[in-house]
């Protein structure tokens, strides 16, 4: 006679669990690079209003060379000053034992700083709504 009392396991092949893996392919960032001398900390001290052709059909030439206007208008007002108190940094730096050179480091990160804030008004102004994003970065010699 049968068992008909017993319970088998069901011999079916155990599901995968296969996670759908989603790829997005994001385009290589298009880098502008300083058109002038770079400075003592890494800052370039313009930038070209050159309109790069990876920008074509995304943004107007016309905005893009005024973002670079701005950028170099805030280089052209902070740099100078930066220069001086290096020059006087320099020559107090023996009597002071390099504290002299504390206001170029400080003026130096707050040139950063405005960059970095007119970069963020202009991302929200219109460049986000373009899916663009500008942002400052150190190069790598």
């Amino acid at each position: 006679m049968a068992d008909f009392d017993a319970i088998y396991p069901d011999e079916t092949e155990p599901e995968e669990n296969i996670e759908e893996m989603h790829v997005t392919l994001v385009p290589d960032p298009i880098v502008v690079r300083g058109a002038g001398n770079m400075t003592v900390f890494g800052l370039s001290n313009r930038f070209n209003g050159e309109f790069p052709s990876g920008l074509q059909s995304r943004v107007a030439p016309e905005e893009y060379q005024a973002t670079v206007a701005r950028i170099n208008c805030v280089l052209k007002k902070t740099l100078p000053v930066n220069v001086k108190w290096l020059f006087c940094g320099c020559v107090c730096c023996c009597c002071t034992l390099g504290c002299s050179l504390w206001p170029v480091i400080c003026l130096s990160k707050r040139t950063q700083h405005s960059l970095n804030k007119l970069l963020e008004w202009e991302n929200s102004r219109l460049y986000h709504k373009l899916g663009l994003r500008w942002r400052l970065t150190k190069q790598h010699c």
